[in-house]
């Protein structure tokens, strides 16, 4: 929730769609803006009888909003794209792990809005330097020449303040949502371990996907494939401890940031990829530079399609 007054909400998706409850104690009229949403996101009514109309196009095409009109009472909403329960083929992107290279984003922005069947941008974290209110609005800020919604977690650049403040601007950092009949959870590892809460809700949500198509996406991996920078989780414990649930709950595809490069490999026979290339610190030698992953997913067949795109 980025602002709430007595005549305007103002919402940052980190998800394709989202539903919410509003209480009204007397009639009222309401302005909703919703920020880093699908371009093709729409808002419905689906308990209550508020009534909706959109305001027309913003300068964003990831930011809408609509006046709402509250009877007294309760009333539910909904927001995502007409298709969201299709189980047509669709692509996503993967970015990681900008940091310093704020200033050059840009190039890497206009690369994926050459993607045409991109949906969203998934990110793996390390947005920023450190995570201060300053950088995260200048993410913000930069975010504004992406034509697609961000929903990323956290990296432990996030950390250098305190988490407090990316929860503040873009929300939790371990949450769970579907499209297109692709499961996707992503979870907070920035401080190289998740907290015990977050096993019971994982445990949750890979029951929910068992037959599902899942992907599972965190900053830092359990363990790393090459031993260059030890980007791998604290306890080898936990690394296995996660891994082993990710296998039993049968998931289809990990992803990484981190490690400031490019890998391909696989951990408990799922397949993974670390795909850091946002911009910070390159690993040196390996010539892989800024790059973004897309990737092409079916509901019914998994990852049918990837591609790593270079920047530079």
């Amino acid at each position: 929730v980025r602002a709430l007054t007595s005549d305007e909400l103002v919402l940052w998706g980190s998800a394709p769609g989202f539903a919410f409850q509003l209480d009204a104690s007397a009639p009222q009229e309401l302005r909703l803006e919703v920020q880093n949403c699908l371009p093709d996101a729409e808002l419905r009514v689906t308990a209550g009888d508020a009534t909706i109309t959109p305001l027309g196009d913003t300068e964003l095409p990831t930011r809408k909003s609509w006046q709402i009109n509250l009877p007294a009472g309760t009333h539910r909403l909904a927001l995502a794209a007409s298709d969201s329960e299709s189980r047509e083929p669709f692509q996503f992107a993967l970015l990681s792990d900008i940091q310093e290279a704020i200033d050059r984003v840009g190039d890497i922005y206009a690369r994926m809005n050459e993607q045409q069947s991109v949906r969203f941008v998934l990110g793996a974290g390390d947005l920023t330097s450190n995570g201060s209110r300053e950088q995260l609005e200048r993410f913000q800020r930069e975010l504004e020449a992406l034509k697609l919604p961000y929903f990323s977690t956290l990296g432990n650049h996030e950390l250098g303040t305190t988490p407090d403040l990316f929860h503040e601007y873009f929300g939790r950092g371990n949450f769970h949502f579907r499209f297109h009949g692709v499961a996707f959870t992503l979870i907070d590892d920035a401080s190289a371990s998740a907290d015990p809460t977050v096993y019971d809700w994982l445990d949750d949500w890979l029951e929910q996907s068992r037959r599902d198509v899942h992907i599972v996406a965190m900053h830092i991996p359990p363990v790393d494939p090459i031993g260059v920078r030890n980007g791998s989780m604290g306890s080898r414990n936990e690394a296995d401890k996660l891994l082993a649930r990710l296998a039993e709950g049968r998931v289809d595809l990990t992803l990484y940031g981190h490690v400031h490069s490019y890998y391909s490999f696989d951990n408990a026979g799922i397949p993974a990829f670390i795909s850091g290339g946002g911009g910070a610190i390159p690993e040196r030698f390996d010539r892989i530079g800024r790059h973004f992953m897309v990737f092409t997913m079916d509901a019914d067949s998994g990852v049918t399609a990837r591609a790593l795109i270079k920047v530079d």
